[in-house]
């Protein structure tokens, strides 16, 4: 039927990939639901969101009750033949309906804040809710009464009102996806897009395009019957494989925005925390002793505990810090062809390593420094003190007598 035509070959191995066929697609949309069903249940307030699991919930359903095994049952219980068809075309004219909606507010902003998309709204659910009542109305007035669970649209494509109902809901499908397309390639190509929101649209965009070679297959298939031809191979075996494929990318689609900028955030909070480790050794050296280990703690918190013990064993350095040490240290960087951003880094990690070697005994001797850019810069002392070569040069050259360093600025 409709979304759920399949090969009928000649072995019984393809009519059991048929019955399985459509829970490929169901799975990948149901495990991007629950990818993002944490984020919709914390931030149940937006909308958006809300839209989102709604979509992804209802393509979630089309594929479930497409599958053979589901539209037997139904038929079973209501016992209709074929009632699952205009079921499954109303889900998916829904589902239509809800893409064209989320586009919309995703792009223009929410119905109650732009009268332009209220009236779009607007638009949206009060034609496709009359295709929808249209659907069950085209239904009760055709006489199918031979089921038909996997190729329904090519066998009553000349039968009185269930003609139209295929129809209506292919032409339903194809104008939204058009319009939703549309609006998608054109987003793409607005400037000063997030990278990984720019990704998801085009997923969600070779989505629609590939439903827009469904419905190709379809209509031809069906206009071949009307013509007195068997084109059913395109119903039968192209459509449902465009049907997986465009309902994997459109799951893509929306997962990628949110899970590249989650994997994103988490990849920049351990690289910040690898970052530390140079500085966070030397303070452990310093200190006598490390942070205690505790279980289950999360990557944010590892970094925070990292940066606290950093600069809490970092204050109390400043009275053994020699700031005229510092400044020829820089001087020294600069010597070797450094940045003075890059100068100003090793310099401070000369000085560092230079009050952990003097121990507690050693006070500044009256030059004192001002450790605000230490705690500051703890991520750049700690890069610095990844190149421990470099940094024993620059204090070799900054202790040599008569301080005799080259500086071009």
């Amino acid at each position: 039927m409709g979304f759920a035509d399949a090969a009928m070959g000649p072995a019984s191995s393809l009519s059991a990939f048929y019955t399985s066929f459509w829970w490929i697609p169901a799975g990948v949309l149901a495990a991007a639901l629950a990818i993002k069903l944490p984020t919709i249940i914390r931030l149940w307030t937006d909308p958006l969101l809300r839209a989102v699991g709604g979509l992804l919930l209802l393509a979630c359903a089309v594929f479930v009750f497409v599958a053979p095994s589901t539209i037997a049952r139904v038929n079973r219980v209501t016992g209709v033949p074929n009632i699952s068809a205009p079921l499954v075309y109303s889900l998916l004219t829904a589902f239509c309906a809800s893409c064209l909606l989320l586009i919309i507010a995703w792009r223009d902003g929410l119905p109650e804040h732009s009268p332009s998309t209220r009236r779009a709204t607007r638009w949206v659910v009060s034609v496709y809710g009359g295709v929808i009542a249209a659907l069950w109305v085209l239904f009760a007035l055709a006489d199918v009464p031979v089921e038909r669970t996997r190729d329904l649209d090519t066998y009553y494509a000349n039968t009185p009102f269930m003609r139209e109902e295929i129809l209506l809901y292919l032409l339903a499908h194809t104008t939204a996806v058009l319009i939703t397309s549309k609006l998608i390639w054109n987003w793409i190509r607005t400037e000063g897009l997030d990278a990984w929101l720019r990704w998801g649209l085009k997923f969600l965009g070779i989505g629609y395009a590939l439903n827009l070679a469904f419905d190709a297959a379809k209509l031809t298939a069906v206009g071949a019957r009307w013509s007195g031809n068997d084109l059913d191979w395109l119903s039968l075996h192209v459509a449902p494989a465009l049907a997986c494929l465009s309902a994997v990318s459109i799951a893509v689609g929306f997962i990628l925005p949110h899970a590249g900028q989650y994997l994103h955030e988490r990849w920049r909070i351990r690289v910040a925390h690898r970052r530390l480790r140079p500085l966070y050794l030397l303070m452990r050296t310093a200190h006598g002793s490390g942070l205690p280990l505790v279980l289950r703690a999360g990557a944010e918190l590892r970094l925070t505990r990292r940066e606290t013990f950093i600069r809490d064993v970092l204050l109390p350095l400043a009275r053994r810090t020699d700031e005229r040490l510092r400044e020829r240290s820089y001087r020294a960087a600069l010597g070797l062809g450094l940045t003075p951003e890059r100068a100003r880094a090793v310099a401070a990690a000369v000085v560092i390593l230079d009050a952990v070697d003097a121990g507690a005994g050693r006070d500044g001797g009256g030059h004192e420094a001002d450790t605000t850019e230490l705690l500051r810069e703890i991520g750049a002392v700690s890069r610095a003190l990844r190149h421990p070569d470099l940094v024993r040069e620059v204090r070799a050259r900054a202790l040599a007598p008569g301080d005799t360093v080259a500086v071009t600025e």
